[in-house]
């Protein structure tokens, strides 16, 4: 099930706001914990059983680390056999197939692929679960001692398949102690309704360009330019969007969880660009992973073998494939050499060209996220820097056809949209009437694409 489906939006949400605004303060997380099974098992009724022995695990996990805390041993090896066991299962689900793969290439053997289903939201729920455990064990958050609270926190179904990532720390106190309002509730409402336009509006409709010029074998400099646009705004506004509805959603069950994205395009440099993208994911590898490796606080080579392993990691985490681990290490080469000369560099120069400077590589780093196969993804770099034929007829269609689209999708992806919505809702009764008569136009309008549209999954879903 999607947040933008019409049996979420008009069958689930609605019943499961009734049930959960019904039932007494002490059964409320209940009420979230058995419907956010029921949201997973919609897609894949097998691996909920996979879920609820990851909520089991964790929760014995946790309570064992508590346990011994007065033995650092025995608690450190709790902790450890905790983290493998939960890096096995999401390595054996969503790694076993590429690690056979290339093991055959290497070795010309044929070992049997294994034919493994990705359980959706894995790596999300994953990460999750391994925050509780780490953030017990060094004493920023206690254990907790109800087993349905504990598992509404891992399954709660706003952020259970593609985040935001919630750190238990973030989330603890909120799960016993939380207040629904009726303002939190239209704040939630209206965020939902933004991602909903974000996704049905822009994203799905950007996806059809991007589509076309994956699936050409070489495309034109025009065409392979405008397909790396369409598939650089098409990402954020999916993403971005699916975050938008999970904290909007949050928010309506009286829950805050973290932001995500910060207008990522606006950024001066590649190293600013990751600090406003997937938001909760940067702060989780800086937590779990950066900072314990040493962080900045060491020698520069240190520090560079510290990034490097963060960001091949990234790369990693987000598919079984090696593009991803050459794109996370695309971004390591880039973030490296702004640590070390290249931020001083940029200091100096107009505003304009470090924003220019981070889109573009941004954009290209996008085509080598969005190609499995690396060769190719080579050749539409190769061809968006004049290594084949300028246009072609593709490239004017849709340039025409497509143009509009990018335009609204440039600025809405941008400070300036909602810089003017807010002017417009602040400007007095005339005012307010507009921006609530638009946003319902927008849904309207976003729910007429839903009934027509078939094609609706969310990019991140695959990760």
């Amino acid at each position: 099930m999607i947040f933008s489906s019409l049996i979420f939006m008009f069958v689930f949400l609605p019943a499961v706001l009734i049930l959960y605004y019904l039932v007494p303060r002490k059964y409320k997380n209940l009420c979230l914990f058995l419907f956010s099974l029921v949201f997973y098992a919609w897609g894949e009724p097998v691996y909920v059983f996979l879920m609820l022995f990851t909520i089991a695990f964790d929760y014995l996990a946790g309570h064992l680390i508590t346990k011994y805390r007065e033995n650092t041993v025995k608690a450190r090896t709790v902790l450890v056999i905790s983290i493998c066991i939960n890096l096995l299962l999401l390595g054996y689900f969503k790694y076993s197939g590429l690690l056979v793969d290339t093991f055959n290439s290497f070795t010309g053997l044929a070992v049997p692929v294994p034919d493994v289903v990705l359980p959706i939201g894995i790596s999300f729920y994953t990460f999750e679960s391994l925050s509780y455990m780490i953030d017990i064990y060094r004493g920023e958050a206690p254990a907790q001692r109800n087993i349905i609270d504990f598992g509404t926190y891992i399954s709660f179904f706003p952020h259970l398949v593609a985040g935001p990532i919630v750190r238990y720390e973030d989330l603890a106190a909120q799960l016993q102690n939380r207040t629904e309002t009726f303002e939190k509730f239209t704040v939630g409402g209206k965020r939902f309704m933004v991602g909903l336009f974000k996704k049905l509006l822009l994203a799905n409709n950007l996806a059809i360009l991007a589509d076309k010029v994956q699936y050409m074998g070489n495309p034109s400099t025009l065409t392979a330019w405008l397909g790396a646009l369409a598939f650089t705004f098409q990402i954020y506004f999916d993403f971005s969007g699916y975050s938008d509805m999970a904290i909007g959603l949050a928010n309506m069950f009286g829950f805050n969880i973290p932001e995500n994205f910060n207008y990522p395009y606006i950024s001066l440099s590649v190293s600013e660009f990751w600090r406003r993208w997937h938001i909760t994911l940067g702060t989780w590898f800086r937590e779990y992973v950066y900072i314990p490796l040493g962080g900045n606080r060491c020698s520069k080579i240190k520090n560079v073998r510290n990034l490097a392993i963060v960001w091949v990691l990234t790369g990693v985490w987000h598919g079984a494939s090696w593009n991803f681990a050459m794109w996370g290490a695309y971004y390591a080469v880039l973030i490296i050499c702004e640590k070390l000369f290249l931020q001083k560099w940029l200091d100096k120069i107009p505003v304009f060209f470090q924003w220019l400077y981070s889109f573009l590589l941004s954009v290209i780093g996008w085509v080598f996220f969005s190609y499995l196969d690396i060769h190719k993804a080579f050749g539409v770099v190769a061809a968006m820097f004049g290594f084949a034929n300028g246009t072609d007829n593709l490239g004017i269609y849709s340039l025409i056809t497509y143009a509009p689209l990018l335009i609204v999708a440039a600025f809405c992806s941008s400070t300036l949209f909602e810089k003017l919505t807010e002017k417009l809702r602040k400007s007095g009764t005339v005012g307010k009437v507009i921006w609530s008569a638009g946003f319902a136009c927008l849904f309207i309008v976003s729910l007429t694409f839903l009934v027509n549209n078939t094609y609706n999954p969310f990019l991140y879903f695959r990760f």
